[in-house]
């Protein structure tokens, strides 16, 4: 009788034993998690396509990213005001296409600017560091450096993502951590008016199983909640990556192309 009880025991410890293996994921920590999938990603190509949602206001995005060790360089196309727009992400300078009904405030009626959040035109003071983010918040090598520098692993697991076969690691990140470096198009200084009522933002990771983003999904609600937006919005930017592994060759527009709004 005491043989048969210690044998079920076994067995029934073995079987939980077994099935926790089974669950186990590839990564403990986020610092383990982002250097793994950046290693997995580094030198690869993919497309994506974003979506960003503030209470009632909805904006979509899509592209192709090229993951270096040098920078990321992206190829895009979003709506902005309700308007589409072209951008390119090269070699940390964001480049935007001018809408031909606005060309004529570029001299020669170039259709490509240099977009950046201190510039001195009138292009970059008024949309500058907006579209510096829309271009970076795709960037999957910056959010995971985020994650590297400020998450803290909350949990993780296996499920299915559009039925694909994932793991999902939920995150919690420390915006005292990141400095200047902030998520979503936050500014410093928007971050220091909410001093003491925003700490940390949770954001999930989905990968393959090569370990490559599938997802990435950042909660903006605590953002609204401590500047007193009524708890029932919501707000996040959801990126989706897929077909690791594309033909992306995207340069920076053709000197020739790129033009400079004048200052003042």
């Amino acid at each position: 009788m005491r043989r048969t009880a210690l044998s079920t025991v076994v067995l029934v410890l073995g079987a939980l034993l077994g099935a926790c293996d089974g669950e186990t994921v590839s990564f403990a920590d986020a610092r383990a998690l982002a250097d793994g999938a950046m290693s997995a990603m580094n030198g690869k190509a993919a497309k994506f396509a974003t979506d960003v949602t503030a209470g009632t206001m909805r904006s979509k995005s899509q592209g192709q990213a090229r993951v270096a060790g040098t920078g990321t360089a992206l190829a895009m196309t979003t709506d902005f005001l309700g308007e589409a727009l072209e951008l390119r992400l090269v070699d940390k300078t964001v480049f935007a296409k001018v809408p031909e009904a606005a060309r004529e405030d570029v001299p020669g009626g170039k259709p490509w600017v240099k977009v950046s959040p201190d510039g001195a035109d009138p292009f970059s003071q008024v949309a500058g560091g907006s579209i510096d983010q829309l271009a970076k918040q795709n960037d999957p090598a910056r959010a995971l450096d985020q994650v590297r520098r400020a998450g803290t692993l909350t949990e993780s697991g296996h499920v299915e993502l559009d039925g694909v076969a994932a793991e999902r690691y939920r995150l919690d990140v420390d915006m005292a951590a990141l400095g200047g470096d902030l998520p979503a198009g936050l500014s410093a200084e928007a971050v220091g008016e909410l001093q003491g009522k925003l700490g940390k933002i949770p954001m999930e990771v989905w990968l393959d199983d090569a370990n490559q983003p599938l997802q990435i999904v950042l909660d903006l609600a605590p953002v609204l909640a401590a500047s007193g937006v009524p708890d029932s919005a919501m707000a996040r930017i959801v990126t989706r990556y897929r077909e690791w592994g594309t033909q992306a060759d995207i340069q920076a527009p053709p000197p020739e192309e790129i033009g400079e709004i004048p200052a003042g």
